[in-house]
Parts: C-alpha cells; structure tokens; sequence
C-alpha cells in the first residue's frame, strides 16, 4: 500500500493506538478540571472568577507545544522523572480543562434565568438548583460543542512528538525515516486521523442540528 510494507503499516496503526490514549487522557482530565471552572466562571464570586480567568488566558496564551515542553522538561528540573505519556496527558488536560470550562461556561449561561428564578422558589439550595435544574439543561446545549472540541483534542495530541511521545505523527516520522517515502507515509497518517475525526464532526453537526430544531 503506497510502497508501504504491512509491518509498517501496523506500527502506523499502532501509533494510532498511543493517539487515541493521549486525546482520552486529555478529555477526561480536562472535564474533571473544566466542569468546577465553569461553575467557578459563571457562579463564583470576583475573587474566584479572576483567579479561574488567569488560569484560561495563560494557558489559552501560551501554544501547546510549549505547555509539553514545560510539562515534560519543567517537572523533570524538579526531580521527577515523568513518561512522555504523562507529562503530554498532563499538558493536554491543562489545555482541555481551559477550553472546556469555558464551553461549558457559555452553556450554563444560556440556560434562561427564569429556570434558576424557578429553582429558588420550590426551595432548593443552591447546590441543588445546579445539580437538579441547571446542569441537566446545560448538558444538553453541551454535548454538540464539547462533540466537536473533542476533535480538536485528538488532532493537536500531535503537538506531543515535540516531547518524544510516540503516536501517530510520530511513528509516521520513524516509517518515513526509514522508506523516504513522505506523501505515501503521512498520506496514510491523514487518512487514518481523518477516519477518526470524521464521524466525531458528523456527529456534533447533526446534534448541533437537532438542538436547534428542538
């Protein structure tokens, strides 16, 4: 296939593999870190709105190949000796921790005030008019927005090959060292984060769809 061997083409795919834990790790740590900032964003008071603030503007200011870097080599000045893996899952949690609070920040706050006016008048506590009220409906308005970072977590989990971590860009590097073949070997690569990223877009386009139907 494109005078690339099977074997080759495995070690492709096994990077493919590596992309996928890397994004999953980014996704979950990032909404651990994302939905309490966007609370903090959207309900907090001044004093945390500006910390939670400074957070999102440095690390949406900083570029992410950077974050790796001081992921990887800052902790290791420290005395710790990190996997590539964990200092790119930590630098990509920080990164989806800050977009996906704010996503999900806009979403709380498209929720109408008369359903939080309605929540204080049956009597909940505050934490449970977010729990039982709130969140439900912004969930909702969250999921095509969140659908489609999604795809944009996976595609710049690539940055990590500036740290060594081995994924897709980065076996297609080591096959294209050793067969000189770049439009064949990163042809490949593109067809296989395109067979990944497609059907998440679909996806968030027909639920951003349906909920403007709805």
């Amino acid at each position: 296939m494109f005078g690339i061997s099977i074997d080759q083409l495995l070690f492709i795919v096994k990077g493919a593999g590596w992309t996928l834990v890397l994004s999953a790790m980014g996704f979950v740590g990032g909404a651990l870190i994302g939905l309490p900032l966007a609370l903090a964003r959207s309900r907090g008071g001044r004093a945390l709105k500006a910390i939670t603030g400074l957070y999102v503007q440095l690390v949406q200011g900083i570029p992410l190949p950077v974050i790796m870097f001081v992921a990887y080599f800052g902790i290791s000045i420290s005395g710790f000796d990190l996997p590539a893996l964990v200092a790119a899952g930590l630098a990509m949690t920080a990164y989806a921790g800050a977009y996906l609070g704010e996503i999900w920040k806009g979403c709380i706050q498209a929720v109408p005030r008369t359903q939080w006016e309605a929540a204080e008048c049956i009597a909940l506590k505050p934490l449970q008019r977010v729990l039982y009220v709130i969140l439900p409906q912004a969930a909702r308005i969250a999921v095509a927005p969140t659908v489609g970072f999604l795809v944009q977590i996976i595609k710049n989990s690539s940055y990590a090959v500036v740290i060594g971590f081995f994924d897709l860009t980065y076996s297609a590097r080591v096959v294209n060292n050793s067969t000189f073949r770049p439009f064949a070997v990163f042809t490949v690569a593109a067809l296989i984060y395109f067979a990944i990223c497609y059907p998440l877009s679909s996806l968030s386009y027909r639920l951003e769809r349906r909920l403007a139907r709805r």
